[in-house]
């Protein structure tokens, strides 16, 4: 945009600069050409007067005093001959068989106004013959003939066009520091306000912009925008709570609900045994859904307001290590085998207990979703700014689709709706990433089933805008 408008700017000042300086070029030539003209006409005129007085009489020491005079100040050939073509004065190399000479001569005795004198312009060079009768009507006398070069008139006019082009220059200049500084003024403001709105998608909290430049209309704008980032922050801020304090004060119930239920396990019927157990599942899920949904809100609370300069960091061969011990007796139950084949010992810019956590919700849904006899794999990809952890698994995998719809809130595949899971667990992965710069890419496995790949910046490693 910046650019769009600096160059409807810049034509306008251009088409504004040209309509002044095209007819001041033109005018500054025809100004010097008439005064070439003029000069000429009234030196003419006077050889005019001298000649005839000295045919007159006779007495022509007069004339060419004045004529050789001239010629030597101005360095211009002169000829002046009678009726019958004789010369009365020659001064410079004006003759009669000069081919720009004869017919300006016949002209003169017809009493025949010459051409009119064209436009000189910085290029023009030549000389220019220019003659006038003695006497008037029937009763000339003779002719003057005057040779003059263009050249001296040509340069003045350069002289002219050169001075005019520097003005312009610097007009120009000027045109171009003032679109530039309006384009500024007006899209500064635009720019911050997109930055803004980034920054509000994102996720950031309480994202302003300066409101004291640009144009009144557009500083109102960015006043408005400030006063709904802040609403926006204020809503997330009460629906983040909101969801913790549920989160929170459902757990006491569910608790006390918890023992009761487990209280009534002895005295169960057998006829209700099924009955009792599908209970017991549905409040397993329940106070599973709980204690995501406290995870998340706190997830939530750590991504919109991020502290990347904490200093944290963590090794992931360390973390994942621990982590494959951790959940091992749960994939041999489950019929799964782990994998761990991290080698970098690198640093990250990640709390060990945050990269754990995301580890246990990737290897949780993996042992849970793989099925039996598949094989989960935890490795790295190189990459010199990045650490690139990928845990991946030969199970049934999804679908393009499902994996654009996992990470979102409570979303489960069709296939899995009765496995138990919350659908949250993904969501608290993205979340805690997102909090350190980081990401999380669910992609189909080169081994057929789903690989989920953890992004984080290095430690030490400046964080690339994403």
């Amino acid at each position: 945009m910046r650019w769009r408008l600096l160059v409807v700017l810049l034509t306008f000042a251009a088409l504004a600069i040209a309509g002044f300086v095209v007819p001041l070029l033109t005018s500054t030539a025809t100004e010097r050409t008439e005064r070439l003209h003029i000069d000429r006409s009234t030196a003419l005129d006077r050889f005019a007067v001298l000649a005839q007085q000295a045919l007159a009489t006779g007495d022509r020491d007069p004339l060419i005093g004045e004529v050789t005079a001239y010629a030597q100040l101005y360095g211009e050939d002169v000829l002046i001959v009678d009726r019958q073509l004789r010369s009365v004065v020659t001064v410079g190399g004006l003759a009669l068989d000069d081919p720009q000479v004869r017919p300006v001569i016949s002209g003169a005795l017809r009493n025949e106004s010459g051409p009119p004198l064209s436009t000189l312009w910085p290029w023009s060079s030549g000389k220019l013959v220019l003659a006038r009768p003695v006497g008037i009507g029937p009763r000339i006398a003779g002719v003057v003939v005057l040779r003059t070069s263009i050249d001296a008139a040509a340069a003045d006019i350069g002289q002219s066009w050169l001075l005019i082009g520097m003005g312009t220059l610097v007009v120009a200049a000027g045109f171009v520091w003032l679109a530039l500084r309006l384009a500024r003024w007006v899209l500064r403001p635009l720019a911050e306000l997109e930055r803004g709105v980034l920054a509000v998608t994102e996720g950031r909290r309480g994202a302003h912009v300066p409101t004291g430049g640009g144009p009144p209309e557009l500083q109102e704008l960015t006043a408005s925008f400030n006063r709904m980032s802040d609403a926006v922050a204020e809503a997330t801020e009460r629906e983040r709570r909101l969801v913790a304090d549920a989160s929170h004060q459902l757990r006491n119930p569910m608790a006390a609900l918890r023992l009761r239920f487990d209280a009534l396990a002895p005295s169960v019927p057998v006829a209700a045994q099924a009955n009792y157990r599908s209970l017991a599942v549905e409040v397993e899920r329940l106070e599973s859904l709980l204690d995501g949904l406290l995870t998340l809100s706190l997830a939530d609370g750590g991504a919109a307001e991020p502290d990347p300069d904490d200093g944290a960091t963590c090794r992931p061969i360390t973390v994942a290590t621990a982590r494959v011990d951790a959940w091992r007796h749960s994939a041999r139950h489950a019929g799964i085998a782990l994998v761990n084949q991290l080698t970098d010992r690198s640093a990250v810019a990640c709390a060990d207990k945050e990269l754990a956590q995301v580890f246990d919700i990737l290897l949780d849904n993996a042992i849970r979703y793989a099925g039996r006899g598949a094989t989960v794999t935890l490795r790295a990809v190189t990459d010199p700014d990045t650490a690139q952890l990928i845990v991946e698994d030969d199970g049934p995998g999804l679908s393009a689709e499902e994996r654009i719809w996992a990470p979102r809130r409570f979303w489960r595949a069709p296939q899995h709706s009765d496995s138990g899971g919350t659908g949250l667990g993904l969501a608290i992965a993205v979340q805690l990433l997102a909090a350190r710069h980081g990401s999380l890419h669910l992609m189909a496995s080169e081994r057929g089933g789903l690989a989920a790949r953890i992004t984080l910046p290095r430690a030490g490693h400046p964080v690339r805008d994403r």
